[in-house]
This record gives structure tokens, sequence and C-alpha cells, in this order.
């Protein structure tokens, strides 16, 4: 089916399924004209990603992202660094750290 019918049968418009498209919240299928197609499997994703930003109160633009952070070893490092700067995430501990932090407790405890 074209954009137009999946949009009715999603309950939305064809313009915010174009914009979950853009984001990268959609399944890449085209039909040889270049206008998209949607199946059964496509209407499951976007279902899928609806459910998801209402379980977790998140934006489409926020699930894109997170699901960037998953894929994007750059933008998955680069958060992980912003969460240990802000608290959010503890550093992980070198195997180093795991023998000093030993050591200073066998001779707390002397």
């Amino acid at each position: 089916m074209r954009i137009t019918e999946a949009a009715r049968r999603l309950g939305m418009s064809p313009r915010m399924l174009r914009y979950r498209e853009a984001l990268g919240l959609l399944p890449p299928v085209r039909d040889r004209g270049a206008h998209r197609r949607f199946g059964p499997e496509e209407l499951a994703a976007v279902g899928q990603a609806l459910e998801l930003e209402r379980r977790f109160d998140v934006s489409p633009a926020e699930l894109a992202f997170a699901l960037r952070t998953l894929t994007d070893p750059v933008v998955a490092q680069a958060v992980r660094d912003l969460g240990v700067r802000i608290g959010r995430i503890q550093a992980p501990r070198r195997a180093l750290d795991f023998e000093k932090e030993k050591a200073l407790r066998l001779l707390r405890n002397r």
C-alpha cells in the first residue's frame, strides 16, 4: 500500500510517516518508482515504534537517537562519557583499579 493508506491505518498523517522515515524509524522499502510501499512488516515496525514511544514517554526523535546510540559506537561512547561525567553511569573499573582498591582494603583491615 502507499503512504496515504498506511498513514490512515496507523492513525497518523502521511507527513508524520515521512518524518519518521527521515529519522530512520522505517524499514527501507521502496518500489521501482521510488515510492515507499507499506506491507504488514512495515506497519508492524511503525506500530512497535509507537508502542515504545508511549510506553517510555519519548518522542520519535528521541527513539531515533536511542537507536543511533545502539548502532554507532562513536555516538555510544560519547553518550557513555557524558553519563559518567554527570554521574548517571559509573566509570568502568579497570583491573589495576580493582587491585589497588583491594590492597587499600587489606591495609585498612590490619
